[in-house]
């Protein structure tokens, strides 16, 4: 699988990432493994996780994911060859120091995750959310002396406005911190506020996008109807501490993303294209992608995905008209 450098930095990864927040809650443990199998076969050699992995997870399952990735990384003896990428920011517990950008807190989780992982080392870790209660300053630092100490390579950044992460890289050129390599949005062909923004920064600056949501939570695989009722197991019915069901509800389960999804589910008919091909197609065609994380419940479901790498490139035409999906969607604010 082709391979392009995360932003300006050195470190190659895969233009597909493999997503794991499933692993553990959607899927058991041999599932998670085949899924393993499946992509790092597939050439994808670029896993990403985060602590409070899995979504939907109580706080007793909350780290399990990265457990079952540390065991399959031991068992295959995969460490090696993979970029893993991990992230800290959320709730891990009930106590006010157990969650947030902290220097206490982000010491504690990088850790916690190494030890769940069974590595000495991160190749990249992100923070997961921009914490407003904690100084950039100090969240910056403790990442630089994580890079200084070893324990991590890289850092970058998930769900952070454009605004902030030019602070970020300001703040880190002013200090002589370790700079952001990456940031880590969501995007797909429903949602693409990315564009006015954070993707001119990254571009301008070099700094890589891995962006996350390619099939908008299964909306683009043609997988629900309008009228259908939400199906239990999939993450749209997901409860536990993040209420992670409800909030993909309230991303895409609107009549106005149903009606799109049908002109887009006749137009690919009409051409003989996979929808989910064509969607993951579409993200890493555009400027300024470094890799899609595709993720799946079951192994069969990362066919589509990673079929993408090898499609043609969508055309000026086709393009096109697939802009319209964005489009003909009515705005409303951007979504946490």
């Amino acid at each position: 699988m082709e391979t392009k450098s995360l932003g300006r930095s050195g470190l190659k990864v895969t233009r597909l990432c493999l997503g794991t927040m499933t692993f553990a809650n959607q899927a058991d443990k041999k599932t998670s493994y085949d899924i393993m199998d499946k992509a790092f076969e597939g050439g994808v050699h670029f896993f990403d996780t985060a602590d409070v992995y899995p979504l939907g997870a109580t706080y007793e399952q909350l780290g399990e994911t990265e457990m079952f990735i540390g065991d399959w990384m031991q068992e295959r003896g995969k460490r090696h060859e993979l970029v893993l990428a991990s992230k800290c920011f959320g709730a891990m517990g009930p106590g006010p120091n157990d969650g947030g950008l902290s220097r206490k807190h982000i010491m504690q989780a990088v850790e916690d995750s190494l030890r769940r992982l069974k590595t000495d080392y991160l190749d990249l870790y992100q923070a997961h959310q921009f914490d407003v209660h904690t100084p950039m300053e100090e969240t910056l630092r403790a990442f630089d002396d994580l890079v200084a100490s070893g324990k991590v390579r890289y850092i970058g950044v998930s769900n952070w406005r454009a605004w902030r992460v030019a602070q970020a890289l300001g703040l880190a050129e002013r200090k002589g911190y370790v700079r952001i390599a990456s940031v880590q949005p969501r995007y797909n062909l429903l949602f693409r506020m990315i564009e006015e923004e954070l993707v001119p920064l990254c571009l301008d600056e070099g700094v890589g996008l891995m962006t996350y949501n390619p099939l908008a939570g299964g909306m683009l695989t043609g997988r629900y109807r309008p009228g259908a009722d939400v199906e239990k197991g999939t993450r749209f019915a997901l409860q536990g501490i993040s209420k992670a069901g409800e909030m993909y509800q309230e991303r895409y389960w609107q009549d106005a993303t149903f009606q799109v999804i049908e002109e887009y589910r006749n137009w690919c008919q009409e051409r003989g294209l996979d929808m989910a091909t064509t969607a993951v197609r579409w993200v890493i065609q555009q400027p300024g992608i470094t890799s899609a994380i595709i993720g799946a419940s079951r192994p069969e479901q990362l066919d589509a995905s990673l079929k993408a790498v090898q499609a043609d490139p969508l055309s000026e035409q086709e393009l096109q008209w697939l802009n319209h999906l964005w489009f003909a969607l009515p705005r409303r604010k951007e979504e946490r």
